[in-house]
């Protein structure tokens, strides 16, 4: 099972996805995570599987146009890259939620209190403007590629969709849930020509993996 080309999640998911990936015989278990942390690109000598690693968002960018065959990254990644992506396999891991959270002060604790016109700041655009449509609820989206929790505190909105696995950090910022928008995990991302050419070491790699979660 060599000759794959994988783009992996950089920062704090790399070192439990590689876990997953050697019990699944993927990559050698000798290989050390701080060694590959350091590169952008290697291949694994024993298994001949070579390694991309990019940032979470761009993971489904390499593999939508074939710079890797599959990807790792998360559920919330995909839904807001919006374009049709195989998913082959949960790894279980990553868990976190995409959230409505406004200021406490505002006095807003259910989804439909949101005044019309509100501004909601976020890295997730596509997922935001398609919640709040369904919701029937009209909103500014003002896209932020980080620290959206900032936002409401220097009036540059009213309130925020953002990442959240504990929710210590909205707490931190005196910041409410009013609503869950989607609950995110690890997946298994697949090139679609990938899919057709390699499919016999895919399908190999999927039940490993399922065997390891």
């Amino acid at each position: 099972m060599g000759d794959m080309i994988t783009a992996l999640p950089k920062g704090r998911l790399l070192g439990v996805v590689v876990d997953i990936l050697k019990k699944a015989g993927f990559i050698s278990r000798e290989l050390d995570i701080e060694e590959m942390s350091r590169k952008l690109v290697f291949t694994d000598e024993k298994t001949g599987n070579t390694f991309l690693l990019a940032k979470p968002k761009d993971v489904p960018v390499y593999v939508e146009h074939g710079a890797a065959d599959i990807g790792i990254t998360g559920k919330d990644v995909i839904l807001e890259h919006g374009k049709r992506l195989y998913e082959l396999a949960d790894l279980t891991v990553g868990w976190c939620k995409l959230v409505v959270a406004v200021p406490e002060s505002k006095g807003i604790r259910e989804l439909k209190d949101i005044p019309e016109h509100s501004r909601v700041a976020t890295s997730f655009p596509n997922i935001t403007k398609s919640f709040f449509q369904k919701a029937g609820i009209q909103v500014e989206t003002i896209y932020l590629n980080g620290s959206v929790e900032l936002a409401p505190l220097v009036d540059l909105a009213d309130l925020i969709v953002d990442i959240t696995s504990t929710g210590t950090t909205l707490k931190k910022n005196n910041l409410l849930v009013v609503a869950d928008v989607v609950e995110s995990t690890s997946r298994l991302i697949v090139n679609n020509v990938s899919y057709k050419t390699k499919y016999d070491e895919i399908v190999y790699l999927v039940r490993e993996i399922e065997k390891v979660v």
